[in-house]
């Protein structure tokens, strides 16, 4: 995992929530996070209102991360995917590339079936969009040239020591 920080723009994540929405329709979902494996909430979905997600966000990804080691004690390199069941509400959690979770809640009104038929595709398609944002990251204004600063910096001193 990267620890580089990467900036989603408005239209990519617009793109994102699209994808996020249909996903919560053909699930037929109660809501859907897009989590950071930092903990920090990316976007959401649905029905969350009654959610911390900011909590969840962190929570989730504390979670697939000690699901990282439980992996790496078994042999495994990472579990992709994680699913809790609770009496009414369950949550399905997918990793989609290096440093995105996607996590859906649900409850009866679905199984979790159409669940994970739907993440394995939408998250496909959120990997794309995640990928090009890597890639097509653009440009971030280079820092302020020193004799610019220099020059600040002077400018500051005669304006205050007067």
């Amino acid at each position: 995992m990267s620890n580089e920080n990467y900036v989603i723009y408005e239209e990519e994540l617009e793109h994102i929530n699209r994808i996020l929405m249909k996903l919560l329709k053909g699930a037929e979902a109660k809501c859907v996070l897009l989590v950071d494996k930092d903990g920090y909430l990316v976007t959401r979905q649905g029905f969350t209102h009654s959610l911390d997600t900011t909590a969840l966000a962190a929570l989730l990804a504390g979670s697939f991360a000690s699901t990282k080691e439980i992996a790496r004690l078994v042999g495994e390199p990472e579990f992709s995917v994680l699913f809790h069941q609770g009496k009414k509400d369950h949550i399905h959690i997918s990793l989609v590339g290096e440093r995105t979770i996607l996590v859906v809640i649900f409850d009866d009104r679905t199984t979790i079936g159409m669940v994970r038929l739907y993440a394995k595709e939408m998250g496909a398609e959120l990997l794309t969009i995640l990928s090009g944002v890597n890639k097509t990251k653009k440009t971030a204004p280079k820092g302020l040239d020193s004799q610019f600063t220099a020059s600040a910096e002077s400018r500051l001193d005669d304006l205050f020591h007067e």
